[in-house]
């Protein structure tokens, strides 16, 4: 089965943004934030012998590492949904957008990263400025359980925290692709963000089933503004 959502469509959300900058009032994290956190995720490893992140939506196409090694792996009591509001970077005060996170229930079937330990303290401090910035974090670090092929291990996950302000909450479908086939920042539009992550999960062999559905939705809201 093929994808209904083409480059031809995803081209179509496509609008020239500026960054808006940060909200007013935001607090964000310092350089001893980042170290504190560091420390705090080094010790929760434990007596791991191998350092994982698990990869849910946009770190598999666009790690801020260089891994050793992937594997498929799958999570309970997790699920991927597009839970998170976003204003800036592919979406617009005007036009808000939503992200991917991962929300408490159900399952989710991604990838886990092995990281270097050479270089680790340094790749870790890189990998949450990317994705943590404000105080306090919407992506919550955790630790978190992974059934592979080679068995059971630990990985460094995000999780949403449900008590932020930029958590959507669950959203029906209908509702997350009118955002979807609409919402553009100036790091591009949610729904190029949609076609990256599903081909990149479809390459791996997995395909999640809401994800199939979302970009046969918003393929579809886009056809429509096509003809219009």
């Amino acid at each position: 089965m093929m994808l209904t959502l083409t480059p031809e469509l995803v081209a179509k959300a496509h609008r020239h943004v500026v960054d808006p900058g940060p909200r007013s009032g935001t607090v964000y994290l310092q350089d001893e934030d980042y170290a504190w956190w560091v420390d705090h995720i080094l010790t929760g490893r434990g007596q791991s012998r191998e350092f994982l992140v698990f990869a849910y939506g946009s770190l598999i196409w666009k790690p801020e590492f260089a891994a050793v090694e992937e594997r498929i792996a799958h999570t309970y009591g997790w699920h991927r949904a597009f839970a998170l509001k976003i204003t800036r970077w592919r979406g617009s005060p005007e036009r808000p957008g939503l992200m991917l996170a991962l929300d408490r229930g159900g399952a989710c079937k991604g990838i886990a990263f092995r990281l270097p330990e050479e270089g680790l303290t340094k790749a870790l401090g890189k990998l949450l400025r990317r994705e943590i910035s404000a105080k306090p974090p919407s992506n919550v670090p955790r630790w978190i359980g992974l059934e592979t092929a080679q068995g059971p291990v630990r990985a460094l996950a995000f999780v949403v925290d449900r008590n932020a302000p930029a958590y959507a909450g669950s959203l029906e479908l209908g509702q997350v692709a009118d955002t979807l086939a609409t919402a553009a920042g100036h790091w591009g539009s949610c729904a190029e963000y949609l076609y990256n992550t599903i081909t990149h999960l479809e390459a791996r062999g997995i395909r999640d089933r809401k994800l199939w559905q979302l970009q046969a939705l918003v393929a579809e809201r886009l056809q429509a503004e096509k003809r219009a």
